[in-house]
């Protein structure tokens, strides 16, 4: 199993990489493959693997000078703890026995142990803005770029099996369908583009010429696509029509996310003024706004994703948030309109980027409840949300060497992909003997 201080050499080695190499994408790749190789085989007892760490990191400063990532990399350790809790804790029952029976003994941080990375993709040219994993498919992945293109993966083979052009401006968001057939995806060029494997099916532009924001598949009506735009709105397209409908829900500032509830009658909207909005949705397509929560701060909501099970232990609706005041929120939502009350701050360093979290797709068979984020330091934090101390943190990741922006599990939880502000996506391997 790849340990700390592994990950540390490993982190190390992607922080001088393109350094190294600034004109060579290809060979940086096959370089940092090559290098996690060699340190997942490699056997030393803890206190060498410090001494390498220590005259490694010596040699890369002699040799290339210090960069602006060390000091980023210096604060990493601390860069997230808990800053405020509710008193309830999130899942009901103390010790969750029904949970813990069907994974014995192991813990939930000993769940999230990593073997190191299973395949790194830089076949984008730009930031990559979102990643996601298709519905109950362990191998097909999306990323979307700001070099206006998508592609779509095969983890399982390390392939690239297609790359969809056809946006004009850089794709900011995109969904799968329930089952996969469809890929629906959004871009500053103001269009929705309806995609069948490499093939793009329809063109959708908005109304008003706005940019696209964020969009979401309707879950109870997959003919259906939430859409997020620049004028502030949330609206509903048409996927068979190619058509926008007439009802707007107005949210205000720039939409930058959205969900929905499991049966799709709630809507949440966030934007970057520090606002998420509520909407309820109703069975021919309109959207009646119904709550508002300021955060307070001036921040822009860049992810919201919901889920109605955190534990098995009971049903426990909640809201998980990424802020740009440098904070990950859990909400729990508390009525049929989608009202939101605070549960969980954590400490994040994120102020700019559209960072992204997720929960964990099976964290509801084990104690705890594990969420991921990206992070603006280059590293994915893995979070216990039931926690309420500094111990939150079950596992830090560390390979990318910028602001890790998308997250995504597959559904089993072998596999984890984070993408980055350079374009870069690794794929991750979870220890197959930890997996329940």
């Amino acid at each position: 199993m790849t340990t700390a201080l592994q990950q540390q050499v490993f982190a190390l080695d992607a922080k001088y990489n393109a350094i190294r190499v600034p004109k060579s994408p290809n060979y940086r790749t096959l370089y940092i493959r090559r290098r996690s190789q060699l340190l997942r085989d490699t056997d030393r007892d803890q206190e060498k693997w410090k001494q390498y760490l220590r005259l490694r990191a010596l040699l890369l400063q002699q040799k290339y000078g210090p960069t602006e990532l060390t000091h980023k990399r210096s604060i990493s350790r601390t860069s997230l703890t808990p800053m405020s809790t509710a008193a309830e804790s999130v899942i009901p029952t103390r010790n969750a026995e029904a949970s813990k029976a069907i994974v014995g003994g192991n813990s939930i941080a000993e769940n999230y142990a990593f073997v190191g990375v299973h395949h790194i993709y830089d076949q984008h040219t730009a930031a990559v803005t979102m990643i996601k994993f298709a519905n109950n498919d362990r191998a097909k992945l999306c990323c979307s770029s700001v070099d206006k293109t998508l592609s779509i993966c095969d983890v399982t083979t390390s392939s690239v099996i297609a790359i969809l052009r056809g946006h004009d401006g850089p794709v900011t968001c995109f969904d799968w369908s329930i089952n996969n057939d469809l890929l629906v995806s959004t871009s500053l060029d103001g269009t929705m583009r309806v995609w069948s494997a490499d093939n793009c099916l329809r063109t959708v532009r908005e109304p008003n010429k706005s940019q696209l924001l964020c969009c979401i598949f309707q879950p109870a009506n997959n003919n259906l696509v939430i859409v997020g735009n620049g004028r502030g709105e949330i609206r509903v397209a048409n996927v068979s029509t190619g058509r926008f409908l007439q009802s707007v829900c107005r949210v205000g500032g720039n939409v930058l996310s959205v969900a929905s509830e499991t049966n799709g009658k709630i809507i949440w909207a966030g934007n970057d003024k520090g606002e998420i909005v509520s909407a309820v949705f109703d069975v021919s397509g309109g959207l009646q706004r119904t709550r508002k929560l300021t955060l307070g701060v001036a921040c822009s909501v860049t992810s919201l994703s919901y889920r109605a099970w955190i534990s098995r232990e009971a049903r426990d609706p909640s809201l998980l948030i990424n802020c740009s005041n440098n904070a990950v929120c859990l909400f729990s939502v508390t009525d049929d309109e989608g009202e939101l009350r605070l549960k969980r701050k954590f400490q994040n360093c994120h102020q700019k980027h559209l960072v992204k979290s997720i929960f964990c797709p099976i964290m509801s068979f084990r104690q705890g409840a594990c969420v991921v984020t990206g992070s603006e330091d280059g590293n994915v934090y893995f979070l216990d949300i039931e926690k309420t101390t500094n111990k939150a943190r079950l596992n830090t990741l560390q390979g990318h060497a910028c602001a890790v922006l998308g997250v995504s599990f597959n559904y089993n939880e072998s596999l984890l992909a984070t993408s980055d502000l350079e374009g870069l996506v690794i794929i991750w391997k979870r220890s197959e003997s930890l997996m329940v």
